[in-house]
């Protein structure tokens, strides 16, 4: 059994330390921040100030790999999540009466709930798990090393105390500190591929009113604008949150920091708009986020790994901005190879480093691709896509086959061009299209025209 050192108490350090902990490893878990979410959800979530985890106040869905990997791993966690109100929607809810199943449908589930609720869980679990040890408002400051070829790290340095650990992982997040430790110790560097993001979210959180409706019906909650996207997330507890997407360079932006000016907006969009008119409580000022990259970093290059006893999770592995939700998704999964494999990582990291740029590398790009062309697309307010890919699109929420394929998809479970590239989609979108002649691509959301009207001068 190997003496881990985990660095960072996010979602994907709770989730190594626990998976860890319960194979009988030795664990301490170091976190700079000395307060924890759970006491009070509420205040914690609306009033808490986390500059280091800017996206902690932005909705979250949680995909189907955080589900599939809890009730493997931790099922207390995930029976915490649903006590605690979080909730499964899976994708064919859409259609009321779900299809003939087949293999693999049950895990299109999305969790809705906050992140906090999910933090909440994972900490409690973490505090009940002997084999863990969690020190908190401590702060890594160096790593120890071993001279050889290449170094070996083998510990931590918090304070004047050295703590000695077999493996190190580092969940410190997208801002980690340790590439800059490895350079300055004289190892190779880390590979880092980044990618900005020139993409801009605002999201307003609401509470549904025990004495008003509690659903808006069957409504898709997602609308489209040439150069905006709106979104809603229902989430735990009676909350959900309206999202604004557009380009970090539209000349708008910070007008809608104003709620007022923010909810006119978003009443533009059917999608939001059907949730705004169930006249919820607003609970939160406009939370804006920007300045975002997609950061892959390697801690292995073509010569093998630039260090051993090292590995990183999490977003200090792959950050990828908030579109597709994955951070909480590719984190868990990476948490349990870790756990699986721990004596053999610590050993060598070679395999880790096989396995994450086989099983994860691949949504990173999808990402990045996906990111780019968003923002093409956001800034130039350009048309929608052409014919059939709008179709496929469209024919999702008419015919559970090609709905199955999107929902793989946005749940991690096969990349695009291979859940959409069969025979089958293909015959059900030509026949979509078939039944639909006068299908043309358009927008749901307000003209350029209609959105500056709503702007102050």
């Amino acid at each position: 059994m190997a003496r881990v050192a985990v660095i960072g108490g996010g979602i994907s350090g709770l989730g190594t330390a626990l998976m860890l902990g319960r194979r009988g490893h030795t664990v301490t878990l170091f976190e700079q921040d000395s307060r924890q979410a759970g006491e009070d959800l509420e205040r914690d979530f609306f009033h808490w100030d986390r500059p280091r985890v800017p996206q902690a106040v932005q909705p979250h869905s949680l995909l189907a790999p955080v589900r599939t990997v809890l009730r493997a791993e931790a099922p207390d966690v995930y029976a915490d999540l649903l006590a605690r109100g979080a909730r499964e929607y899976h994708e064919f809810d859409w259609f009321g009466e779900h299809p003939p199943r087949r293999a693999g449908d049950e895990d299109l589930v999305t969790l809705r709930t906050r992140r906090i609720v999910l933090e909440a869980a994972l900490i409690a679990a973490v505090r009940r798990e002997p084999a863990v040890e969690v020190r908190r408002g401590c702060r890594v400051r160096a790593l120890t090393l071993r001279e050889g070829r290449p170094a070996r790290v083998t510990g931590v340095q918090v304070g004047a105390e050295v703590h000695r650990a077999d493996l190190v992982v580092d969940a410190s997040g997208r801002r980690s500190p340790v590439p800059a430790w490895l350079i300055s110790a004289g190892c190779r560097p880390p590979l880092v591929d980044s990618h900005r993001t020139g993409i801009a979210y605002l999201c307003r959180w609401y509470r549904l009113r025990t004495d008003g409706p509690r659903d808006p019906g069957r409504v898709k909650t997602g609308s489209a604008a040439p150069f905006a996207l709106a979104g809603v997330f229902p989430s735990d507890n009676d909350t959900f949150a309206v999202s604004l997407v557009l380009s970090t360079d539209d000349p708008t932006r910070g007008a809608l920091t104003d709620p007022a000016v923010f909810e006119a907006v978003a009443r533009r969009f059917p999608a939001t708009a059907a949730w705004l008119d169930l006249a919820p409580e607003p609970q939160s000022a406009v939370l804006a986020m920007a300045g975002l990259h997609n950061r892959w970093t390697s801690l292995a290059d073509d010569d093998g790994p630039v260090v051993t006893g090292l590995v990183n999770a999490g977003d200090s592995l792959i950050h990828t901005n908030p579109t597709f939700g994955h951070g909480a998704a590719l984190g868990l999964r990476a948490a349990q190879y870790l756990a699986t494999h721990a004596d053999q990582i610590a050993a060598d990291p070679v395999g880790y480093h096989t396995w994450t740029a086989q099983a994860l590398r691949p949504w990173f790009d999808a990402q990045v691709k996906a990111d780019r062309a968003d923002e093409q697309r956001l800034a130039e307010g350009s048309p929608p896509a052409d014919r059939r890919a709008a179709a496929l699109a469209a024919c999702a929420f008419d015919d559970p086959v090609v709905m199955r394929a999107r929902a793989q998809v946005r749940h991690l479970l096969q990349l695009a061009e291979d859940a959409y590239g069969t025979d089958e989609v293909d015959r059900h979108v030509t026949a979509w299209l078939t039944a639909h002649p006068d299908f043309t691509p358009k927008h749901d959301g307000p003209t350029r025209d209609q959105w500056d009207a709503l702007i102050p001068s």
